[in-house]
């Protein structure tokens, strides 16, 4: 098993009730890890469940050239996690600050309804990779 990524004991719904990509997002992962040379980094929580994700950007000429993720949370929030590194990879800032939880979710091919909430993990994420870059990442380029 990975050490970037700890699964959360499992709740509910069963494995059996999640698509095949969702299944291979979280079987196995993409783009897992802390991100060496990261110019934002933005961190997202669920209080309610305990989901955490931390998103990895490396940022140049405005588009983000490489992407990972740290996650502790359950398969749809591995999930969401590995998918949102994809999403963004080769992405500009405009595109990537456009991204929604339901881009996810489709990106996904759907999310049990229980389980929806894991891709806001995915948008709240971007927000703060984003907020940090301004912070600080658009002089370091």
């Amino acid at each position: 098993m990975n050490t970037e990524i700890t699964r959360a004991p499992r709740r509910s719904p069963p494995l059996s009730f999640y698509n095949d990509t969702v299944l291979d997002h979280y079987e196995n992962p993409r783009n897992v890890g802390a991100l060496e040379g990261a110019n934002a980094v933005g961190k997202a929580e669920n209080s309610a469940c305990g989901d955490v994700l931390h998103l990895y950007l490396r940022i140049e000429d405005g588009t983000a050239v490489d992407a990972s993720f740290k996650t502790f949370g359950c398969a749809a929030a591995i999930a969401a996690g590995s998918m949102l590194t994809e999403m963004v990879r080769g992405s500009t800032l405009e595109k990537i600050a456009a991204i929604r939880k339901q881009d996810v979710v489709d990106a996904l091919g759907g999310l049990p309804p229980l389980k929806a909430h894991c891709s806001v993990l995915a948008e709240d994420a971007i927000e703060a990779a984003l907020l940090d870059y301004r912070g600080h990442g658009e002089d370091s380029e």
